[in-house]
């Protein structure tokens, strides 16, 4: 009998239906999180609820927060990651953009001007998430627990822009390496600019255009200054939730499981709420298309991009943004780089990378 009862235990343990002490409860933790931008909303309609609702609802309050945005706190974009490595955050959400300057690797998963779709948008995220996982953990020191986006991408300008070729010399809000790639492809500047400068920037036309989401362009009041939407889609802003290393060693196996299940289904919250309210964007800053369902429209010029530029985006897509990138790539990582990134998104996005 005795024989028995151990092997229907054993059973049991392997199919996960007995706990083992060291998995028996949730740890309690309170943990130091830093989010996006908090006027934006994927801190307001989903990092901050997950963070101050789910997490707490769901654990029994054993796993609670200190939520606060980056611009509460002060701190730029490229330093959100720097700060999460030493163990100033616990948790960190950030764009992936911020940190391409210093790994193109990372940079290669939202390349400027590759991605033209929502769904080729997330299946390129999925191809490539192994990639980007080993590069945070064995760089920055953090367990990379999601990719989710904002929304598309767009240019948003106050000057006369209605192709392309009209963005002949003009000064363009950048805030990735390859943004700037694809924007010097188009014969005009790339200027970096902090994404709460650019309404003054764009008034004082110390830039003609800058670069951002649909929807957070509306919500920044960029429409107040803006004349022209050109509708170019130069990417969807890949952001990452991350944890780090240090805290989730600590954590024991049913916490672990615990908040792996919990951030699989914030991802899936934060595309879906991001994808809806992506065309909203457009009306919203053009008044063109639909109700305003975010406030006072705005009143923008509406320019689609015609066949011809989209050839040209094409064009400077292979010769340029491509090309730069798979040299800085190259130069600091090795030719394995590329072969990752042509297996991956390049398959989907129907692209090569070209080796130098």
């Amino acid at each position: 009998m005795r024989n028995t009862l151990t092997a229907l235990g054993s059973a049991l343990l392997s199919l996960g239906l007995l706990a083992t002490p060291a998995s028996a409860e949730l740890d309690q933790l309170n943990l130091k999180v830093v989010g996006t931008w908090g006027n934006l909303s994927n801190w307001k309609v989903n990092e901050q609820p997950f963070w101050d609702k789910t997490m707490p609802e769901a654990s029994g309050g054993k796993i609670t927060a200190n939520a606060v945005p980056q611009t509460d706190v002060g701190i730029k974009g490229f330093e959100v990651v720097r700060m999460l490595k030493i163990g100033v955050f616990d948790v960190a959400h950030g764009v992936v953009g911020y940190i391409a300057g210093e790994d193109p690797i990372v940079e290669g998963v939202d390349l400027a001007g590759v991605i033209q779709n929502w769904d080729d948008a997330k299946a390129s995220m999925d191809a490539y998430r192994p990639i980007i996982a080993k590069q945070f953990e064995e760089t920055y020191g953090a367990k990379l627990m999601a990719l989710y986006p904002f929304p598309s991408q767009m240019l948003w300008c106050n000057a006369d822009v209605n192709s392309a070729e009209d963005l002949a010399g003009k000064k363009v809000r950048v805030y990735t390496t390859s943004m700037g790639d694809l924007i010097e492809g188009l014969d005009a500047t790339s200027v970096t600019i902090a994404f709460a400068e650019v309404v003054p920037a764009l008034e004082k036309k110390v830039v003609d255009c800058g670069i951002t989401g649909t929807m957070p362009a509306y919500q920044a009041k960029w429409w107040q200054i803006a004349t022209h939407a050109y509708l170019m889609k130069v990417g969807y802003t890949a952001t990452f939730a991350a944890i780090n290393l240090t805290t989730w060693n600590r954590m024991n196996d049913e916490t672990k499981a615990f908040v792996e299940k919990h951030f699989n289904e914030f991802e899936k919250t934060a595309w879906a709420n991001t994808m809806a309210e992506d065309e909203m964007g457009i009306i919203c800053n053009t008044g063109v298309g639909g109700e305003c369902t975010a406030g006072e429209p705005g009143g923008m010029k509406k320019v689609e991009p015609s066949a011809a530029d989209d050839a040209k985006r094409k064009q400077i897509l292979e010769n340029v943004v491509l090309k730069r990138w798979a040299e800085r790539c190259v130069e600091k990582f090795g030719e394995k780089c590329i072969d990752d990134w042509n297996a991956t998104i390049g398959k989907i996005a129907g692209v090569t990378a070209p080796k130098p």
